[in-house]
């Protein structure tokens, strides 16, 4: 059994050791109907004991952005307030990680290239590394790229470029797919496939398998590795769909969230695995080693769990990270113990699996 499964078996096999007389014993049973569908009484859950005092702090303000956000009803006014905190986030990174910052265009399509301050490490100047920037495929060009790149540049000494890739609702699936084949085309030319790795969170997460979905299917080689972090392979769904959003401070959802009604997947098939890869085992099967994280209060963790389960299925290398009490795309904020402990897993995770 793989050692991330584990890990989420056994704190169910303590619960069970609870002794008459606790705090566990003593509560009432929610009501549980023949479909396994629990109803659950009002409760208190606190914050996780395990997360750092910086996390419960920025906790507090991530729940206080969440309440302010304008929410995609208005596409210009939310690009605005979240370019807003992304430029913020930018700048202390690089206060933290010295980078150099440059605009270019690869196959016709616009980047932003991040490279550390200090130069590129040795070991990493036949490497590369393209990201993918999150934002509901709505939001996020350059700023929400940066605070994705600027870390790895800087902590893992290497060249990140940054895409600006088309996104809803001026633009439809598979146009962001297509912008990123058209910027791995490009580094192709400069960089064996085995030293590119793409990464990238929540709807960068979700369009870097699309992107390697593509790739496979254009007989293109695949990168050497990957990262989706808080952003899967299927639609979202599970525990955390319905749990993770009342964690954050939101209403009961009546239903998951989904990711095929954004504006960008209009006109597309949920059942199309260039839109959803774990639609097809046979692409899963030439997927190349993949990092997952998530955190427990992050509403994709569900489709996270179950996006390894079927990588690890198709006998793919993927490896998982989950860090309890965090939230959606929470190692945006670079202030974290958390956050840096992400970074570092990612930079270990390309430095292992990348071509030298």
């Amino acid at each position: 059994m793989p050692a991330s499964h584990l890990r989420f078996l056994l704190p169910a096999a303590l619960l069970c050791l609870a002794l008459p007389g606790t705090a566990l014993a003593q509560t009432s049973r929610p009501d549980v109907d023949g479909s396994g569908a629990v109803n659950v009484p009002a409760m208190r859950v606190p914050y996780s004991a395990w997360a750092s005092p910086e996390a419960q702090r920025q906790f507090q303000t991530m729940l206080e952005q969440g309440r302010a956000a304008p929410g995609i009803a208005s596409i210009a006014a939310s690009r605005a307030y979240y370019d807003k905190i992304n430029r913020d986030r930018a700048a202390r990174m690089e206060q933290l990680y010295p980078v150099r910052i440059h605009g270019a265009t690869l196959g016709g399509v616009p980047v932003d290239v991040v490279e550390p301050a200090q130069g590129v490490a040795d070991k990493q100047r036949h490497r590369v590394l393209i990201n993918l920037h999150g934002g509901a495929f709505l939001w996020g060009a350059h700023s929400g790229g940066l605070v994705e790149s600027i870390p790895l540049a800087g902590l893992g000494r290497i060249k990140v470029v940054s895409v600006d890739y088309r996104q809803g609702p001026e633009h439809v699936f598979p146009a962001a797919s297509e912008d990123v084949e058209a910027v791995y085309r490009a580094l192709l030319k400069q960089y064996p496939a085995k030293n590119i790795g793409i990464y990238g969170c929540s709807a960068g997460g979700v369009l870097t398998g699309e992107a390697v979905a593509r790739i496979i299917t254009r007989k293109l080689p695949v990168p050497g590795a990957i990262g989706m972090f808080c952003g899967a392979i299927s639609e979202l769904d599970g525990d955390s769909a319905w749990v993770a959003p009342v964690l954050s401070g939101d209403p009961p959802p009546s239903a998951p969230p989904r990711l095929a009604e954004l504006p960008y997947f209009k006109g597309a098939s949920a059942s199309d695995p260039l839109v959803f890869p774990a639609n097809s085992p046979a692409l899963l099967a030439k997927f190349p080693p993949t990092l997952l994280i998530t955190g427990s209060r992050d509403f994709t963790m569900s489709s996270v769990l179950h996006s390894q389960a079927l990588l690890t299925t198709a006998g793919v290398d993927a490896e998982l990270h989950v860090w309890d009490g965090m939230w959606h795309s929470f190692f945006s904020d670079p202030d974290m113990p958390e956050s840096r402990q992400a970074y570092a897993v990612m930079v270990r995770f390309f430095d292992r699996r990348l071509g030298h």
